[in-house]
């Protein structure tokens, strides 16, 4: 038997072997296929496909669409070892020049900086860097470089730190998330080092070199967080302590970049640092989703969790309990932001404010009934649909005035 198919880093499944059956993609992060490159053995994902796959014919006939995996190879099928289990290499035809060297480096460190984080990082930043501009011409000079000197720390900082937390927690991957690069053999450790290091290295540079004594500040708050998060040593690795797991995704996503940009974008442009309501509002709404994020995060990890100690809240209360806790607590968000709308003097804002987060949390409600807190491939697609919802909070941010 020999099948050819194609990888790209946006997968969601698992290659399948069913005995007589032939081989069936499954949408969960619970399946295992092996990848051989040359004398090394690591796992990949696949994305789901609802049809089986028959062993005896191609693999485009029997499926609607191209099944690929997590990284752009071309990979070919030559062996099945067991009910759950392929035996997969790189097609023979398929020599890697430098370019393709460079692609397969590149998706990997997406895949390793967590692109939907990054990018919830430059919404953020782009969105609060808006908030002290009061004309036109604010738009200055003055404000792109301050705006460029809030980003390149602050995403940095948070590529950093979920590359550390990677470095630390690979055998735990293994089991949770055998689709990350350390895990899967894309970067090698010695990579993983060099990479998380030279990032520590530039967030901090550029804190120091921006002149900026609030965005110094909050780039060395959000580094000392996410490093305290992960590493382990005495009272630190605050991931595996609940309650400091949830003040670590407070302090990275609320507490400091809100404060910490909207001060600094004030100092660029050369304004008298003075707190707004627009600040006060996201600081705090942000920081209770953040914390929210950082419990439902650790629900479909529990397997991987409990075999090795970490307590997390799901562990301890169960992922149906920790799931509705933190449901509840999104929605006394939400009316928190529909009361503070309310209260402004300005028509449209209120108008927009109110309707908009009472939008949002009917979609987060509709969203949450459909989950099954148990599946984690339910879960983990819940986790990236509450990111969804912090794209548009940046958005309605603004009329909340």
């Amino acid at each position: 038997m020999a099948q050819t198919i194609m990888h790209s880093r946006l997968s969601s499944g698992f290659l399948h072997l069913q005995r007589d059956k032939g081989f069936r993609t499954l949408p969960t992060q619970r399946r295992h296929a092996k990848v051989v490159n040359g004398d090394q053995e690591f796992a990949f994902r696949v994305v789901s496909c609802d049809k089986n796959l028959d062993s005896t014919k191609n693999f485009s006939g029997s499926c609607e669409k191209p099944i690929r995996t997590h990284t752009n190879k071309l990979l070919q099928t030559i062996s099945a070892t067991s009910d759950r289990e392929a035996i997969i290499q790189p097609k023979d035809d398929y020599e890697a020049p430098w370019q393709n060297t460079l692609r397969r480096k590149w998706d990997a460190f997406c895949t390793f900086g967590r692109p939907y984080s990054a990018i919830c990082t430059i919404i953020g930043i782009s969105s609060v860097s808006l908030l002290p501009l009061t004309s036109v011409k604010d738009f200055s000079a003055p404000y792109f470089v301050g705006l460029l000197q809030a980003l390149i720390p602050f995403l940095c900082a948070n590529i950093y730190t979920s590359g550390i937390n990677q470095l630390v927690d690979v055998d735990i991957d293994k089991i949770n998330k055998p689709y990350l690069p350390l895990v899967s053999g894309e970067f090698s450790l010695g990579e993983g080092r060099a990479i998380v290091s030279a990032l520590a290295f530039m967030c901090l540079a550029v804190g120091i070199l921006s002149h900026s004594t609030p965005l110094f500040v909050g780039v060395l708050v959000y580094f000392l967080i996410g490093t305290a998060y992960s590493v382990e040593l005495p009272l630190l690795r605050w991931k595996t302590k609940p309650a400091m797991a949830a003040f670590s995704m407070a302090g990275l996503m609320g507490l400091t970049i809100q404060p910490a940009v909207f001060y600094h974008i004030q100092n660029a442009l050369g304004k008298p640092m003075v707190f707004s309501k627009t600040v006060a509002f996201a600081t705090i709404f942000f920081s209770v989703f953040a914390a929210v994020l950082g419990a439902i995060k650790d629900v479909p990890d529990v397997e991987g969790d409990t075999a090795f100690g970490n307590r997390t809240f799901s562990v301890r209360y169960g992922q149906e309990k920790v799931f509705s806790v933190c449901l509840n607590i999104l929605l006394l968000a939400y009316g928190f932001a529909v009361v503070v709308g309310a209260s402004s003097s300005f028509l449209l804002c209120k108008i927009v404010s109110v309707m908009g987060h009472t939008t949002l949390a009917s979609l987060l409600l509709l969203r949450a009934k459909s989950t099954n807190p148990k599946d984690p491939e339910s879960t983990q697609s819940f986790y990236m649909f509450l990111f969804k919802l912090l794209y548009a909070e940046y958005v309605l941010i603004h009329f909340m005035r």
